[in-house]
Parts: structure tokens; sequence; C-alpha cells
């Protein structure tokens, strides 16, 4: 099951926001949820006319960081939020698992032989790409995995 929640945060100074834009979703880390997240989020970056470079490393991110968390993470629930402003867009994959990912080091290359363990890197390399990033953030109940790329 997939749970929306959709809000437009409203900045406290108004000359610099820092969220103008923010929808959340919560969901059972399951298989029939990657597609699921993956056509909100589609959705969403449309509705906010982000650029096609920009989306498609989004989307190409959401379909990774949601399939590791169905892979590694375990019980409990997701929560995929994405959020605009201040020329950037944010995606945060969290989830309760307790294992924390490991990041690519930088200028990583992937073993051409393995048949899993590329997606951070290729993510990693296609936000850096756009002058973006990828990291994850320790929480005290499980982690949150977070890609930000600038869009003009």
């Amino acid at each position: 099951m997939l749970t929306t929640t959709g809000t437009s945060v409203i900045p406290a100074i108004p000359v610099v926001p820092a969220i103008r834009r923010f929808v959340h979703w919560v969901a059972d880390p399951d298989v029939t949820s990657v597609p699921q997240v993956r056509a909100r989020v589609r959705a969403t970056l449309e509705a906010w006319a982000i650029p096609l470079d920009a989306a498609g490393v989004l989307l190409l991110a959401v379909s990774e960081l949601v399939g590791n968390v169905v892979r590694h993470a375990g019980a409990g629930r997701m929560r995929v939020a994405v959020a605009s402003g201040a020329g950037w867009l944010r995606l945060d994959v969290a989830d309760q698992g307790a294992g924390l990912p490991r990041l690519p080091a930088p200028r990583a290359e992937a073993d051409p032989e393995s048949e899993s363990g590329r997606g951070l890197l290729i993510v990693q390399l296609m936000a850096a790409e756009l002058g973006g990033e990828l990291s994850v953030v320790a929480r005290d109940f499980g982690k949150s995995v977070r890609v930000r790329i600038p869009v003009a």
C-alpha cells in the first residue's frame, strides 16, 4: 500500500526560500512499490516542469534507491520524498534498516563482471555530471540516501 502526502512549504523568509515544493510517500518496501513510487515521482516532476536531464537522473535514482531498500532493508516502512527550491532538486529515500550503504569512492569504476552493486555508483556519477551529489544520512531508526542536483 502506498500513502501519498503532498504539501507546499511556505518559507519563513520570503527572500530565499529553502524549499518551495515538497511531496512524500510512505510505502512497504516490496517489489510492487518500485514502479508505483517511480510513477508518482515522474508525475510530480512533470507537474513541476523539471527539465528532462534532471528528471532523468532523479527517476534513475528513485528506481535504484527504492530497489536497494527492497533488497537490503527488510521490514519496516520506506519513505520517499522529493523537494524543490532555491535552485536545487532533492530526492530522499529513507528506510528503517540498520545497515548503511557504502558510497562509491571518488573515481571508482564498476566491475564489468559484477551482476550487482553498480547502482549507487551510476547514480553518483550521473548526479555529479549535473553538479549534484549523493549522500547518506544516518538516523536514529535507519538511514536516508539523498540525491541533490541543481535545476534552473
